[in-house]
């Protein structure tokens, strides 16, 4: 799915097959996906509920394991990587946004970015602080680096986590429902960020969506039902 050169893609899969549940009552949610991501562009994933959207998503950022097939990210084979490699890989190269922001409510957002970054353990405490600061501006929360989290808006605590996401200046971004627990005129924002930035950080950008507006907003529609793309648009 979406044609080019597979070497050049940011991110591969082919022929990921998943299961859920035992042995009696297994699923077979993803039936043999193909997928390559390529850098500066923003893809939508969308299909009804239950169709593996989400559970892709999951398995493409190493959150979760695939049953078969091969995964590849930024040139790294990741179909067999231990534990200890695919959490190295993630932190690296993959930033994750989520319906629901989960920031840490009793920090503030300079804190909330700085955390990743720590985590990745190769930047000094007053470069990761500034990096926070051009983040959260770039975001447009220039002024409220200091705020709690819990002190700030639905929107603000999700223009955060999209700063958080790109803390480490990961290739790829993974958005699962990111506007899905906003109002329009937030939502509208939050795409835009997702956007804008995809394209200024040369990043590539997979949002899965219920919501049409945002799917047809993106450089290219992967449409999805019973655990496999049916087509793409452009």
């Amino acid at each position: 799915m979406h044609e080019g050169d597979p070497s050049k893609a940011v991110l591969s899969c082919r022929g990921v097959h998943k299961y859920l549940g035992d042995e009696t009552q297994q699923v077979h949610v993803l039936k043999g996906v193909d997928i390559n991501l390529y850098r500066g562009n923003t893809y939508a994933i969308v299909g009804p509920s239950g169709c593996g959207k989400s559970t892709l998503l999951y398995t493409l950022g190493l959150l979760d394991r695939q049953d078969e097939g091969h995964i590849n990210i930024d040139g790294i084979d990741v179909t067999k990587a231990s534990d200890e490699e695919r959490t190295q890989i993630r932190n690296e190269k993959i930033g994750f946004v989520f319906q629901f922001h989960f920031l840490l409510p009793e920090f503030t957002a300079t804190e909330n970015l700085i955390i990743p970054m720590w985590k990745r353990g190769n930047r000094k405490a007053l470069t990761m602080e500034r990096r926070a600061h051009m983040l959260l501006q770039s975001v447009g929360l220039g002024d409220k680096t200091h705020r709690l989290a819990n002190r700030l808006s639905g929107g603000e605590q999700q223009r955060v986590a999209i700063a958080r996401a790109l803390a480490n200046d990961p290739p790829i971004v993974l958005a699962d429902e990111p506007t899905g627990n906003l109002d329009v005129r937030n939502s509208n924002i939050v795409f835009d960020l997702l956007y804008q930035l995809s394209k200024k950080n040369n990043q590539a950008v997979l949002i899965v969506t219920h919501n049409p507006d945002i799917a047809r907003r993106c450089d290219f529609i992967l449409k999805m039902r019973d655990g496999v793309f049916t087509t793409m648009d452009s």
